[in-house]
């Protein structure tokens, strides 16, 4: 076997195992799942919303997770630039996070979290879609 031949079975050796770290990496991520407590809010100033942070494999609720992104907008209704602030409020549930946000129309939501769990290198990302009605 010369040189040649060594180094790129090496480099294809070490290109599979970093390709197979990136899988796993990206498959414990999937393993969440943000859940809405409820489809429905109430359009208007500070209405309340409630997600519910699974963890897939045993249907429970995720304590102690740390939500660092939030975007509120309504592309549910092709309207994706219409976004309105959102913010953080208090959940006595553990596995819940609340938040208040002002749904100033009627109509579907998309809501986009981000958040760090606990033994997870990765950040668990979703959204959930609510309806906002009067």
């Amino acid at each position: 076997m010369n040189k040649t031949s060594f180094s790129a079975g090496a480099m294809l050796l070490a290109g599979v195992l970093v390709a197979g770290s990136a899988t796993v990496a990206v498959a414990a991520s999937q393993n969440y799942e943000f859940q809405p407590v409820s489809t429905e809010v109430k359009q208007g100033q500070g209405s309340l919303v409630s997600v519910r942070l699974v963890d897939k494999r045993t249907g429970k609720p995720v304590p102690d997770a740390v939500i660092f992104t939030t975007r509120m907008d309504m592309a549910p209704e092709g309207m994706e630039m219409m976004t309105t602030p959102v913010e953080a409020a208090t959940s006595t549930e553990p596995g819940v996070y609340a938040f208040k946000s002002d749904f100033t129309m009627a109509g579907g939501w998309r809501f986009k979290l981000a958040a760090k769990v606990q033994g997870e290198p990765d950040t668990v990302e979703g959204e959930v879609v609510l309806k906002a009605a009067p």
